[in-house]
């Protein structure tokens, strides 16, 4: 696999699954209210947590292939699925989330440690979708070192990204507007539902390879 396109997918295709822009409203109304320490201890734990949980899996993928007896077309199948499903949500869901309360803002302070890795590095950012498809990806480059390579470094691209979205995530907000990150989410939806049916496809070749 040498097409440098194929490189940049997979770079593309990490980002779009995690969508740090479509996360950075629940940043933003978790964080509301705290001061810039304690929002700073949500955003880098948050992060670090994405950036551990999707670098695991992408190096445990093939083991848990073979501890739990099951074959990659039927993960492929799996995860495109899921990434369908990750991605019909995006494209179709409601987008936002309502301002908590000031008793709900008290227990996000007294809880930041929490939150920083549940809900916001595990599911918002690292979800199932996330790691199936760093999962797929890994598995899939056999003894191709590139590929490999792509994947880690779509986890570095992807984690630097969302600490910068997170970082000027009120901005943002402002400049890009509800509208605005709508629309790139459903965009990268869209991207997702595409990647979703070709992992599909790909697994159903691999179960049913005379078909």
């Amino acid at each position: 696999m040498d097409d440098p396109l194929t490189y940049a997918a997979i770079i593309v295709t990490v980002f779009a699954i995690v969508d740090p822009i479509g996360t950075l409203p629940f940043f933003v109304s978790l964080t509301q209210g705290f001061d810039d320490a304690d929002r700073k201890v949500v955003l880098d734990r948050s992060v670090l947590t994405l950036a551990v949980v999707l670098g695991l899996f992408a190096l445990l993928g093939r083991f848990l292939f073979q501890a739990f007896g099951f074959s990659l077309a039927a993960f492929e199948v799996a995860g495109g699925i899921l990434l369908f499903v990750v991605a019909y949500e995006m494209i179709f869901g409601e987008f936002g989330r309502a301002k908590l309360s000031p008793k709900d803002r008290e227990e996000a302070i007294a809880r930041r440690d929490e939150i920083s890795i549940v809900p916001l590095g595990v599911p918002l950012l690292a979800g199932p979708g996330a790691i199936s498809t760093v999962m797929i990806y890994e598995a899939n480059a056999g003894n191709d070192f590139l590929v490999t390579l792509a994947t880690f470094v779509a986890i570095g691209v992807t984690t630097a990204a969302t600490f910068v979205t997170f970082v000027y995530g009120q901005r943002l907000l402002r400049l890009l507007g509800r509208v605005g990150v709508m629309a790139m989410t459903r965009v990268l939806g869209l991207l997702l539902a595409a990647v979703g049916v070709q992992f599909v496809a790909s697994g159903i070749l691999g179960l049913f390879p005379h078909v």
